[in-house]
């Protein structure tokens, strides 16, 4: 198999696919992140712009992060030392990879996110990989599968790059069998009825878990870098240590501060995100399959996996060179493959867009 390319390791890289098709940026159809396409909403557009003509621009950020951690704490029903920001969800899974090395091997269900390996990579962490099955039913949540003994367990709910969406009731046992469990819950606040299935109830229970959440995906703000930990809060004093003294710019914290301190208005924002979801979904997954050579995959996230019996990367680079649509190459994903492709969610105008270009490429489809 052909080695990834370093850009093809993680979607969303416009600056690279446009200087590479010799096209501005704003051409591009870019389904390959998973970003809210009606984002970043004008509340976050109105701080950012009171944020720079604020002392947010001049001084240095809190690097106690208060205000954020108080606003956290209180829409998550924790204490504000329970919560730790960081320059998205990557720093933070840096710092657990820290405390994973220390815990032992820890389980990669695979296929997963490429990053919770760098992240231990970073520490000489051993890992070893749990195959997740590769076919699943419509409905959602559905119980995790078995495990591999380990002492520390990675997961992703909803998972990434497939979409499935775990039941907390099956999760919750794994929390007695492992000295630490990481779960990334990115996306999670983008699926409808999605809370339901969250661990961070848990946490009071149970000192050995961390969760992890980006506002990225919600809010469609990648440029930001800002996510956050949830966990024991001895742990979390313990990361912000070993850290930079500045991970999260006053811009990010000025902004998401007045964001989410408006409740309301967040709320209204995650029902019409997650109304998005529900709706654009199922009506992108049904005409995907009219193609018989595609097959899309259930997802209970903005995002679908799709796979072929041949390689797909033809498509991939047809959608790309003539039409100017990016989608995920799946090839950095363990399990995966040439035959796999993951699509984010678009706006309906950017579906019809895609079913109009894969017309072209694809043969007829009856």
């Amino acid at each position: 198999m052909r080695r990834v390319e370093s850009g093809e390791r993680h979607g969303g890289n416009l600056a690279a696919a446009a200087e590479r098709l010799g096209c501005p940026p704003q051409r591009l159809l870019d389904a390959s992140a998973s970003l809210v396409p009606f984002g970043p909403p004008w509340a976050l557009r109105r701080a950012l712009l009171e944020a720079v003509f604020s002392p947010a621009l001049r001084a240095y950020p809190d690097r106690g992060w208060a205000r954020l951690r108080r606003v956290l704490a209180r829409r998550h029903g924790l204490e504000h030392s329970q919560v730790l920001p960081g320059n998205g969800a990557a720093e933070l899974f840096t710092w657990a990879a820290r405390d994973a090395a220390a815990a032992g091997v820890s389980l990669l269900p695979a296929p997963g996110f490429a990053d919770y390996a760098r992240a231990l990579a970073c520490w000489q962490a051993a890992h070893v990989l749990g195959p997740l099955p590769l076919q699943w039913g419509p409905a959602f949540p559905q119980p995790f599968p078995a495990t591999l003994p380990a002492e520390v367990l990675w997961l992703c709910n909803p998972h990434n790059p497939t979409g499935q969406l775990w039941s907390r009731a099956s999760l919750e046992p794994l929390l007695e069998r492992f000295a630490l469990v990481v779960c990334d819950e990115a996306f999670l606040p983008l699926v409808p009825g999605g809370e339901a299935q969250s661990l961070v109830p848990l946490l009071a229970r149970h000192p050995n878990l961390v969760v992890i959440r980006s506002l990225t995906k919600l809010l469609a703000c990648a440029g930001l870098r800002l996510g956050y930990a949830l966990g024991d809060a001895e742990r979390l004093r313990r990361w912000a240590a070993w850290r930079d003294p500045w991970p999260v710019n006053g811009l990010a914290l000025a902004a998401a501060e007045r964001l989410l301190a408006d409740e309301a208005g967040f709320g209204r924002w995650i029902g019409r995100v997650q109304a998005w979801v529900a709706r654009e979904e199922p009506w992108l997954r049904r005409r995907l399959a009219q193609w018989p050579q595609l097959t899309p995959m259930p997802s209970a996230a903005n995002f679908l996996l799709v796979r072929s019996e041949a390689s797909l990367v033809p498509l991939r680079q047809a959608l790309e060179r003539r039409h100017g649509i990016l989608v995920r190459d799946c090839r950095s994903f363990v399990g995966l493959g040439e035959c796999w492709l993951r699509i984010g969610l678009q706006h309906r105008r950017g579906h019809r867009r895609l079913l109009a270009a894969l017309a072209r490429e694809l043969p007829p489809h009856g």
